[in-house]
């Protein structure tokens, strides 16, 4: 059942409104957003009433956030929010090794939330980031967040008393396997315990679990080939991609492949040249590709800004008042609204008294009957064949050139 009244959600960077619009899904109102990105602040306002301020959130006071909302500290339902997480995500090791992660002065953003939840004390909140956050032996942002809270504790007499688990929105019902890590809290102490994942594999079925929803189930129903020329694939390797099955990606083309020997093995992004599979959920959606980075769709093209809303979960009444390029860019910064319904329906039974919910989340993707089979992949063409052993496999953790002219740097 979903709540009598809505209950008033303060949104931190809110980006495209992927929390909100799940925890609307759920029964809850945004009472103010602050967003200082303002395609993402266009976009909430083109879709939703929302009070948004559009601002960096160092700069705006906190009883500028409740005047807005129209209320007084301790009178939120919900502080929600995921402050941006590039100092803690797996590209930052990709790229530098041991990403700075505190160092980075990104990481403030964590304090930000902090501030506000402080100042603000909502009767509950929920943090969201990504997955390496949570690294063991890495997890310094999240010690940072805990201790930080033990402290608004003593400071205001507040029982803030929080939990965290990294979730896979695919085990929720979203189809897309995307991990991340979920904070949550009562101001009263009163415990939370996640949910227990509804969805699986086919594998995994005898414990009673549903069939993952998968990309058919999302997108089967739109247009095949949209019309949209920004949709085809480019670059140097646009002409090999259908040659790879769907569900595959450039290790197919290597020599524990299936194809031909044109790579080393690992020796690119997991999501080079990645292509969807019908009968799967997608692999995480990037916010900001190259022309070869996937998922790509089984037509052998880049997924329609619909199809990026669709596997994402977004409400289909979802408008993007932007290129296809940057709604890409928002969709893939967000959370998928699905896993903050499922989330948000939670918190409200178990923390904010209300009533268990009859029906299935509203943001479930229906399950479509039947599944086409898959693409039939194309031989390799001849402007590729010169690459067959030209690439050796990767050497193994650590061996890899990246790495070792980082070890030669920091000696």
């Amino acid at each position: 059942m979903v709540p009598n009244k809505p209950l008033q959600t303060i949104s931190l960077f809110t980006g495209a409104g992927g929390l909100d619009f799940g925890f609307e899904a759920a029964g809850f109102e945004t009472a103010v957003a602050v967003e200082m990105d303002s395609a993402c602040c266009k976009a909430l306002r083109a879709n939703r009433r929302w009070p948004v301020i559009e601002g960096d959130i160092h700069d705006v006071e906190v009883s500028r956030m409740l005047a807005v909302a129209g209320l007084e500290p301790g009178q939120a339902d919900m502080l929600i929010g995921g402050p941006p997480c590039q100092p803690f995500s797996k590209s930052g090791y990709w790229v530098s090794g041991d990403s700075r992660r505190l160092e980075d002065k990104r990481a403030d953003t964590l304090s930000a939330y902090l501030r506000v939840l402080e100042e603000s004390q909502p009767r509950a909140f929920l943090l969201e980031n990504v997955a390496g956050l949570a690294f063991r032996g890495k997890d310094e942002g999240l010690e940072r967040i805990l201790g930080g809270i033990r402290e608004i504790n003593t400071r205001t007499g507040t029982n803030y008393k929080p939990v965290w688990r990294v979730l896979n929105a695919a085990e929720f019902g979203v189809p897309q396997f995307r991990e991340r890590v979920f904070i949550v809290a009562s101001r009263e102490g009163v415990p939370f315990d996640f949910p227990q994942p509804r969805f699986g594999s086919p594998e995994a079925l005898e414990t009673g679990q549903l069939p993952y929803r998968t990309t058919w189930d999302a997108i089967g129903d739109l247009p095949a080939q949209p019309n949209a020329e920004a949709l085809g694939a480019s670059g140097k390797w646009a002409g090999l991609l259908p040659t790879i099955p769907e569900g595959q990606n450039y290790l197919w083309h290597t020599r524990r492949g299936g194809g031909l020997p044109l790579f080393g093995w690992r020796t690119r992004y997991w999501n080079f040249l990645l292509k969807l599979a019908k009968d799967r959920p997608s692999w995480t959606i990037q916010a900001q590709p190259g022309s070869a980075t996937g998922p790509f769709h089984w037509s052998n093209r880049k997924l329609s800004a619909r199809e990026l809303a669709r596997l994402q979960t977004f409400p289909d009444t979802i408008d993007l008042p932007t290129n296809r390029s940057e709604a890409q860019r928002l969709i893939g910064n967000a959370v998928p609204s699905l896993m903050a319904e499922v989330l948000a329906r939670e918190i409200a039974v178990q923390l904010l008294s209300c009533d268990p919910y009859q029906q299935e989340p509203k943001l479930l993707p229906p399950r479509r009957c039947s599944c086409p089979p898959a693409e039939i992949a194309l031989p390799v063409s001849r402007p590729y064949l010169a690459l067959i052993d030209e690439h050796d496999d990767h050497p193994g953790t650590g061996l890899g050139r990246g790495a070792l002219l980082r070890a030669k740097q920091a000696a």
